[in-house]
């Protein structure tokens, strides 16, 4: 496993929420949405956008961390957190260029998805259900993450212009 990674094909994405009640179910235990690893927020109606860790390369929340509690994962490159050390001052969130990390609901500390030891829950549910809006994927460092790893509004402001038009446009 190197440089694998979950993309997003925003335009796929139903909000059914498979993904953040499998991720909760993995790494909480029971159903907890709050505390999943990855979120779908719906900014305007009908535009769903599933938000997680894109992994980047150059691993901005992990540069930001003063008590170096992030640190990447040598088998999956995936971001780990280590809650022992975490303070709690949300470094890594502000770091992130889409503010991913969320601070977890239970003990206030980051919370980052870690790619489920590389068989992640949240592509397997999105797959089994037909929607393949998250895709696991090995690519290089050649591609870059951070398209994936931005704000859910941006996101949707580009799939609004993708499912309906630009402002003024006819749409048929």
């Amino acid at each position: 496993m190197a440089n694998i990674w979950i993309a997003r094909d925003y335009a796929a994405c139903s909000g059914c929420k498979r993904c953040e009640i499998a991720c909760s179910m993995k790494h909480e235990g029971w159903i907890w949405p709050e505390a999943s690893r990855i979120r779908v927020f719906m900014p305007f109606p009908g535009l769903e956008v599933p938000h997680l860790c894109a992994q980047c390369s150059d691993y901005p929340c992990i540069g930001s961390c003063p008590t170096k509690a992030l640190s990447v994962d040598p088998a999956t490159k995936a971001v780990l957190v280590d809650r022992e050390k975490c303070i709690s001052c949300g470094a890594c969130v502000r770091a992130c260029p889409g503010n991913v990390p969320i601070m977890h609901p239970g003990d206030n500390k980051a919370t980052i998805c870690n790619l489920c030891n590389g068989d992640p829950e949240c592509v397997k549910v999105c797959k089994e259900a037909g929607y393949n809006a998250l895709m696991l994927v090995d690519e290089g460092p050649s591609v870059n993450r951070k398209l994936f790893s931005r704000h859910p509004v941006e996101v949707a402001k580009e799939l609004a212009v993708y499912f309906f038009g630009e402002k003024g446009e006819e749409v048929i």
